[in-house]
């Protein structure tokens, strides 16, 4: 009996100690999570409209709902909003170029764990995951951050990594630099004015990659400011309390 309890015992400490992990950050829609476990640390994002728990290391965690609200903006041009039929080659052309860009792994480092900074500083005059409203036109809900400021502003990278796209004039995004920062995330700057890197080059933080435009679908000079975790998008704010984010251990 006693034997039978001392083996019992140990297979629960077992059990624990294998699956021992940490998870830093809110379980919430549009949300990334830090992952520490034994070995190594890794990120994880939840997705705008997510509501199947989340697997981490075996162990299942409901998520918090989020309450996304509705933006309508006015003055956008039609054709932007309505595109015909004489706009579908250079949209298809956007959506190549971005999705080929989204899928690269160019870094090979994991530069993200060095953390991230605001690449401009501005309004908030878009917030990720919002129901968009264009000119009265139910559209798709915002994929990042919209940072007003004035036209010619500075842009910085928010972190360490390598250009995997550095595009001109585009439908809907204009000019638009995608950073790979290592690990499957990357970060996306669109409607910029100018564009100051090349694909293929590394950049370190803060470095200036372009100047703050309105090009392709804006109605004001404003940085849209993206993130994405393999795949899946987030609000890019969630970079910016690496050192501050609640941990819990499990």
């Amino acid at each position: 009996m006693r034997v039978s309890l001392i083996c019992l015992m140990i297979n629960f400490l077992i059990s624990v100690k294998a699956f021992a992990f940490e998870v830093c950050g809110d379980i919430k829609q549009g949300e990334l999570l830090i992952i520490h476990d034994k070995t190594h640390t890794y990120l994880t994002a939840v997705g705008r409209d997510q509501t199947k728990p989340l697997d981490i290391n075996g162990v299942k965690f409901d998520i918090q709902k989020t309450k996304w609200d509705i933006q309508s903006v006015r003055g956008v041009e039609q054709k932007k909003v309505t595109p015909s039929k004489e706009h579908e080659a250079a949209i298809l052309r956007e959506q190549k170029d971005v999705k080929k860009a989204l899928n690269q792994k160019a870094n090979k480092n994991s530069d993200w764990q060095k953390g991230f900074i605001e690449p401009v500083q501005g309004r908030i005059s878009g917030h990720f995951g919002y129901q968009r409203i264009f000119n009265g036109i139910k559209k798709n809900p915002h994929s990042g951050t919209d940072i007003a400021a004035p036209l010619g502003t500075p842009v910085k990278a928010a972190a360490d990594g390598v250009i995997v796209l550095a595009g001109y004039d585009y439908f809907y995004t204009g000019n638009i630099v995608i950073i790979d920062h290592g690990d499957g995330l990357k970060t996306i700057y669109a409607h910029l004015q100018s564009i100051n890197v090349k694909q293929g080059e590394n950049v370190k933080q803060g470095h200036i990659i372009g100047t703050l435009g309105k090009t392709g679908r804006a109605t004001g000079p404003h940085l849209h400011w993206g993130a994405v975790l393999s795949g899946t998008r987030f609000r890019p704010q969630s970079l910016l309390d690496f050192a501050q984010k609640t941990c819990r251990s499990y």
